[in-house]
């Protein structure tokens, strides 16, 4: 596996980041278990979770990832082999949220419990908090750092002009910078960080993670009609958002190269990502062995000038 450097935080990273937010959701612990071990065994080493994973579901309170990765990395005992990833920020109930610096305080060892781990290799803002300043957000960030309870730090949902205005608040104070970004993006979302963020991140070496790397599963290709929302928990917000004259025109496109290259929609959709500027390690999900198996066979796949054309052609957006 050849690892990626990310950002200028001396983290290396596989190209794939797994993305935990179907840990205790939609993936019960059995699950979980085995695809994180083939995860490793497949020479990858990234793991992307948040604290408010999966708040959202009915009877759960945020946590649930945190603590079913935390009981596997106590399992496994491969804790050294892991770049571990969370997130604080997203709103956890009873004024639980923000990027105070006594809530970040709060908030990492509430996540350090639950992953069974003395540190965090990136710890990320999950949003952008607007009303605390950069600088105190920063300084709390310093001194997680100096306590060795993280190792480096990232930002998640950050406009251009914020991200920019945090690296010169960095760089001016002598405060840790975000090494990463994680923006939304893959071929169907590709105005808002390639405007205004992937050059900044290119020029400022701030390494990009970029989530929702298959469209909530719409690049797979697996919903191609109005009666495929039913396939998924997600399937109808997927359909209503991506299933239109574009969509359809990207699914053909990835069709065309997939047969071309003896692959799938969803292995050429992430190597079309990976041969971006400015991109380290695209995250998505897998919820059976298969599905990771399909993930193994993106970072193999090389594509050449005129298939990575062809998809950014057919994913223009007016």
């Amino acid at each position: 596996m050849q690892l990626r450097s990310l950002g200028r935080s001396g983290l290396q990273v596989s190209p794939l980041c797994f993305g935990g937010n179907v840990f205790g959701w939609t993936v019960d612990e059995a699950t979980a278990f085995s695809l994180l071990d083939a995860w490793l065994d497949a020479g990858f080493n990234f793991i992307d979770t948040a604290d408010v994973y999966s708040r959202w579901a009915p009877g759960h309170v945020g946590g649930e990832s945190e603590a079913m990765i935390g009981k596997w990395l106590q399992k496994c005992g491969q804790r050294h082999r892991v770049v571990l990833a969370t997130k604080v920020g997203k709103d956890m109930g009873g004024g639980k949220h923000g990027l105070r610096p006594e809530y970040i305080r709060q908030a990492v060892e509430a996540s350090l419990q639950r992953l069974q781990t003395d540190h965090i290799d990136l710890y990320q803002s999950h949003d952008d908090d607007a009303s605390v300043p950069l600088s105190e957000t920063l300084e709390a960030y310093a001194e997680l750092i100096k306590a060795g309870k993280v190792r480096a730090i990232g930002a998640s949902n950050y406009s251009a002009p914020r991200l920019l205005e945090a690296l010169h608040t960095s760089q001016k104070l002598g405060l840790p910078r975000y090494e990463s970004l994680q923006p939304l993006y893959n071929l169907c979302d590709r105005a808002v960080f390639e405007n205004a963020l992937q050059p900044l991140c290119v020029a400022q070496q701030v390494g990009v993670i970029n989530f929702y790397a298959l469209a909530a599963g719409f690049l797979t290709g697996k919903y191609r009609s109005a009666a495929d929302a039913a396939k998924s928990v997600r399937g109808k917000n997927t359909t209503d958002k991506y299933l239109n004259a574009r969509g359809l025109r990207i699914l053909a496109a990835l069709d065309q190269v997939a047969e071309r290259y003896a692959a799938t929609p969803a292995q050429v959709a992430l190597a079309w990502q990976l041969a971006q500027p400015g991109i380290t390690a695209p995250i998505a999900s897998a919820t059976s062995l298969a599905q990771l198996q399909e993930l193994v066979g993106a970072v193999q796949l090389q594509l050449d000038g005129d298939a990575l054309a062809s998809l950014s052609d057919a994913s223009a957006e007016a």
